[in-house]
């Protein structure tokens, strides 16, 4: 069964709905003023990223690439395409009808 696809107005409701709920719940709306930015200080701020780890070495995989190039460059040159056999054509008279075949290359 195929889900429907959810128009504009539907979603539009469902927020309504979602924003309806939040108010009842004694949830209030923070209300912020025309040109305000979330920027800080002009800058994204990065605390809500995540990476909140220090930066970690990467390991060498030097060998492993050199293993790699050795075995592209290893590889047996490709064979030469075959030689093209010949083909067996018909000749045919003004009228159409087959007369003879003949080999061509």
């Amino acid at each position: 069964m195929i889900k429907p696809k959810t128009t504009k107005k539907d979603t539009r409701k469902e927020l309504e709905s979602q924003v309806d709920q939040f108010i009842k719940a004694n949830g209030t709306i923070q209300q912020v003023n025309m040109g305000e930015s979330g920027l800080v200080d002009g800058k994204y701020s990065t605390s809500h990223i995540g990476f909140n780890e220090p930066k970690q070495d990467r390991t060498p995989l030097n060998h492993v690439v050199v293993a790699i190039q050795q075995r592209k460059n290893s590889k047996t040159p490709p064979t030469p395409p075959a030689k093209k056999r010949p083909k067996k054509v018909v000749i045919y008279d003004d009228f159409g009808e087959p007369l003879r075949w003949v080999w061509k290359e």
